[in-house]
């Protein structure tokens, strides 16, 4: 499977520039299978949800679509909406055909004022796509392994994010740690430039394999980062070393 990954700045708070820019990007992928879109891509990560929020019925929602079917694959990132008053850091998974998945963004960072302006999700989303098993999560989500931890046998982890460049070392450290702990390839896509809060983010996406090597880093370049993905050398690894086998059993709760 081949997933691309888009790693560009964010115009504050400014949707409809930022969905053209996307669309610039996306447009000169030649193939993919799956493209993937920073956290809050419509806005920069803002929390002022009541002066951006969109509906599931919104542009970006309907953009999203728009593009997955153009290209022929799907589309994940995450945008703010309102929903029965609430406001949510919502992941979508769109699929080519126009079906979505969600999953609300479950550990809010309380640092920046996120868990007051928010709502917090509770259920983790497992999406089946072209064979593969996909566990789709939101920046702050990568500091928690346990809600993480692969007990579904997902083959691909994703994080979309925004993360600033104070904690980078953080950021290089826990996706290769997700990587080897659950056996599992993981993509961690983050944004680059300065917001109007004047937090400098620097990029840094990159693609792990089960065993925590690196198959791309795009560094602090702007840009689409393609790679293609071999789940037989995922089961093949998965098999020769058992580690998942060994897991511990555990219910999660709160």
């Amino acid at each position: 499977m081949k997933i691309s990954l888009i790693q560009t700045s964010l115009t504050w708070e400014n949707p409809q520039a930022n969905r053209a820019n996307f669309e610039r990007l996306i447009n000169s992928i030649e193939m993919t299978d799956l493209i993937l879109v920073p956290e809050m891509f419509p806005t920069g990560f803002t929390m002022k949800p009541e002066a951006v929020a969109e509906t599931m019925d919104g542009e970006t929602v309907a953009w999203m679509k728009e593009m997955a079917a153009a290209k022929g694959c799907a589309i994940t990132g995450s945008l703010v909406i309102k929903e029965d008053g609430r406001y949510y850091n919502r992941l979508l998974f769109v699929f080519p055909d126009g079906a979505v998945k969600t999953y609300d963004k479950r550990h809010l960072f309380s640092l920046a004022g996120e868990d007051k302006a928010y709502t917090a999700g509770t259920e983790k989303l497992i999406v089946e796509y072209n064979g593969w098993k996909i566990c789709p999560l939101v920046c702050y989500d990568l500091r928690f392994p346990v809600f993480a931890r692969n007990v579904e046998g997902y083959d691909l982890l994703l994080y979309v994010a925004n993360w600033p460049s104070p904690r980078l070392f953080a950021w290089d450290t826990l996706l290769k740690a997700r990587a080897i702990e659950n056996m599992c390839y993981v993509a961690g896509l983050n944004r680059i430039g300065k917001d109007e809060n004047r937090h400098l983010y620097p990029g840094h996406s990159q693609v792990l394999d089960c065993l925590g090597a690196t198959l791309a880093d795009a560094s602090d370049n702007e840009g689409v980062f393609t790679v293609n993905l071999d789940k037989e050398s995922l089961l093949e690894n998965r098999k020769k070393f058992g580690f998942l086998n060994d897991r511990d059993n555990f219910t999660l709760q709160g």
